[in-house]
């Protein structure tokens, strides 16, 4: 699966984030297109960024940098690994959610 971004490596860690744990691409609702971050996406594409609303949190959205599995975005946020492989995702991640995901009405379930 391609994943777009600045200096993104074979486990979708990027410039911006390459820890260890950085292990997760976001598919942008905006184009479709897994990018590595938020920073990424700001950097390189041609248009701005939209959220995913609520009733489309369904969707495959989030890929596994490890094992290439694609998760939901209820699966990932409702995780701290992936079912697939049980790699570590950065936690630190969901303080980004409100970047990617309509989080407004969001009741807990982070």
């Amino acid at each position: 699966m391609k994943v777009k971004g600045i200096d993104v490596d074979p486990h979708t860690r990027c410039s911006h984030y390459h820890t260890d744990v950085d292990i997760i691409a976001i598919k942008f609702h905006c184009c479709n297109e897994y990018y590595a971050c938020y920073a990424c996406h700001q950097e390189t594409a041609s248009h701005s960024a939209t959220k995913w609303p609520q009733d489309q949190w369904n969707e495959q959205a989030i890929l596994c940098g490890n094992c290439q599995h694609e998760l939901t975005i209820n699966e990932y946020m409702s995780t701290s690994n992936c079912p697939q492989c049980n790699s570590l995702f950065n936690e630190k991640c969901s303080n980004h959610f409100h970047l990617y995901f309509d989080v407004t009405r969001e009741s807990s379930r982070h």
